[in-house]
């Protein structure tokens, strides 16, 4: 089974493999343990193997405790309200919101301590020869990774002129000259622009390194020029005037109007009062760069912000081009392996094959210099542990410091994390009321609490009583959860990228949604679920589908699809579905005896 997706900019490819043997004897089949493979591709369009393991990126990307919140049943929808304990909805939102992160913060902190407190058994020394071996070891690791990449880099350079070769030859027949040079021309177009693209990343890297500080500069500079101003206004920096000069008309006792400045006048104590005034040269010199250099910085700012948001454009505009160069040289490509020419059909087919040989020789040459680096790394690390002794006494007085930060750092998160969850709780209610009074005519209220357990009141006598929801309205209140969590999270993590997941890009799955409503309610469920999630993939029966529910959800299809089961039974009664004028089959009867079932796209109006 393969799987391919895009997520934050990136390309994902997952295979997973398992082999059966049937055995003869027994007619027994025997199943192998399934293995997972995975790509990752970013805007450079190499294809890589991740340093972590797969499962662990799917898990970010998707939790598994959420996905039952964006794949799930919807004729059992109510029992999120039902068994809300059990469902672990609190934990899934506390996942999406990203307040586990806190939680696991927190818990990572308090194992810290706890290590911290007790005593430091073993602190002394690694032993050096245990160090000697490991950096020897480490050294001919090194050495044997840089033969390997000579190797990798002779093959690639003959892979090259080899597919060089079969492009010329491909391009000399004149029957393929055209495609071959369309071929070339997107060949060469889509590296240009991924170099492009490399070095826009490496422009905005260099931008943030050298200009990023302008940022967080700009509060301090803007009260900084406040303080000049200050300083003007009060005549604390009086300009003209020099304590040299002072000192020049106290010494020659004469002022510059001609009055003597006898020392026990009153005219040679107001003159002497400046010299106190009377500021220095050299200060007032480097205040006024200061204050020049203060103002240069909220320019700095402003620039900083525009050539980076200038940067980003340039980079989106760069990635639909990637895409849109990737399919049309993919498309002449299949031309090629598709043309009558028996011989270009073949050149075509060895293209393909160096083309993925080199592939491969790129991702070991990746993960080579990616081992290199580290063992190098560790060489360095082992350089210094044998360069440098530390006593107990040190390590105690660091422990201690440590101690002290980690307990300052869990109170903090633990504040942060109560702040965070209580004003997120208060917008969620907010936005599962509006969505329950959109779909429901009754006058319920939907309540949430502290444990994001949701319920019915009614408040008729001025006090709220609990209502005993109906099977129909927990499914009702059970969409407006769900609708209410992926809304509001949607907002959230736009704002805070750093810690929760964008759930915007989630695609929501829904099967019979619509099972134990009725007539009424379906129309309302069928207006609300196109605005529930930027992707929907909606599964129906034939009568779930049909009438109110396809009045309001057709204007907001992009891909329709028919299931077509084929039943073994020789007596199967045969079913069908008119869409658009077209009849598409819905049950037929199996042809070569077997049970499956076939996924047909409805066309287009």
């Amino acid at each position: 089974m393969e799987l391919s997706f895009e997520h934050d900019y990136k390309s994902y490819q997952f295979k997973r493999r398992c082999y059966a043997t049937k055995h003869q004897n027994n007619e027994t089949i025997e199943n192998s343990e399934s293995q997972l493979f995975m790509l990752i591709a970013g805007d450079d369009g190499c294809w890589q193997h991740p340093l972590e393991h797969p499962d662990d990126i799917i898990g970010r990307i998707l939790p598994t405790s959420l996905h039952q919140y964006f794949f799930f049943d919807g004729e059992r929808i109510d029992h999120i309200i039902r068994y809300q304990k059990k469902t672990g909805l609190t934990e899934a939102t506390k996942e999406l919101l990203g307040i586990k992160i806190f939680e696991r913060s927190a818990e990572h902190l308090k194992n810290a301590r706890r290590s911290l407190e007790e005593e430091l058994r073993n602190i002394g020394d690694i032993k050096t020869k245990q160090l000697l071996k490991q950096k020897q070891t480490l050294e001919q690791d090194t050495e044997a990774i840089q033969e390997r990449q000579n190797i990798i880099k002779q093959t690639i350079e003959e892979k090259q002129n080899l597919k060089q070769t079969l492009g010329e030859e491909l391009l000399a027949l004149k029957k393929a000259e055209n495609l071959q040079s369309i071929k070339n021309n997107l060949e060469l177009e889509l590296k240009e622009t991924r170099e492009q693209l490399v070095r826009l990343n490496q422009k905005i890297k260099q931008t943030i390194s050298s200009q990023g500080y302008t940022v967080l500069m700009e509060g301090i500079a803007q009260r900084c020029s406040s303080l000049f101003d200050q300083f003007d206004q009060i005549q604390e920096l009086p300009n003209g005037i020099k304590k040299a000069f002072v000192d020049k008309l106290l010494n020659q006792q004469s002022c510059i109007c001609g009055t003597e400045l006898i020392p026990g006048t009153h005219p040679h104590d107001q003159v002497k009062q400046w010299q106190n005034k009377a500021e220095n040269a050299d200060v007032e010199e480097a205040l006024i760069r200061l204050h020049a250099h203060t103002q240069q910085l909220e320019k700095q700012a402003m620039n900083f912000w525009e050539s980076v948001d200038d940067t980003q454009e340039q980079i989106a505009e760069l990635r639909q081009k990637v895409a849109k160069l990737e399919n049309e040289l993919e498309t002449v490509k299949q031309q090629l392996r598709e043309y009558p020419d028996q011989e270009i059909k073949r050149l075509q087919t060895e293209l393909d094959t160096i083309e993925k040989e080199l592939e491969e020789f790129l991702l070991e040459k990746g993960r080579n210099e990616i081992e290199f680096k580290q063992k190098t790394e560790q060489l360095e690390t082992l350089s210094k542990q044998l360069d440098q002794e530390q006593s107990k006494e040190e390590k105690h007085q660091l422990a201690q410091r440590r101690w002290k930060a980690t307990e300052e750092a869990i109170h903090c998160i633990q504040k942060l994390k109560a702040d965070v969850e209580r004003r997120f709780r208060v917008t969620l209610e907010q936005k599962v009321q509006e969505i329950f009074a959109n779909i429901s005519f009754t006058p319920y209220l939907p309540k949430l609490d502290q444990n994001y357990e949701l319920s019915l009141v009614e408040q008729t006598t001025g006090e709220e009583q609990l209502v005993a929801a109906s099977t129909g309205e927990n499914q009702i209140l059970s969409l407006s959860l769900i609708g209410g969590i992926i809304d509001r999270v949607r907002n959230w993590s736009a704002k805070n990228t750093l810690i929760a997941p964008d759930s915007s890009t989630f695609p929501m799955v829904m099967d019979s949604p619509f099972g134990s409503l009725d007539e009424v309610y379906r129309r309302q469920v069928a207006k609300a679920l196109p605005n529930i999630a930027n992707q929907l993939v909606v599964l129906a029966t034939k009568t779930q589908w049909r009438g109110e529910v396809a009045e309001e959800m057709t204007p907001f299809i992009g891909k329709q699809y028919v299931l077509v089961y084929f039943s073994p039974k020789p007596d199967c009664q045969e079913d069908w579905l008119t869409i658009n004028g077209q009849r598409y089959p819905l049950v037929k009867p199996s042809e070569n005896g077997f049970e499956y079932t076939e996924i047909r796209e409805v066309n287009p109006v």
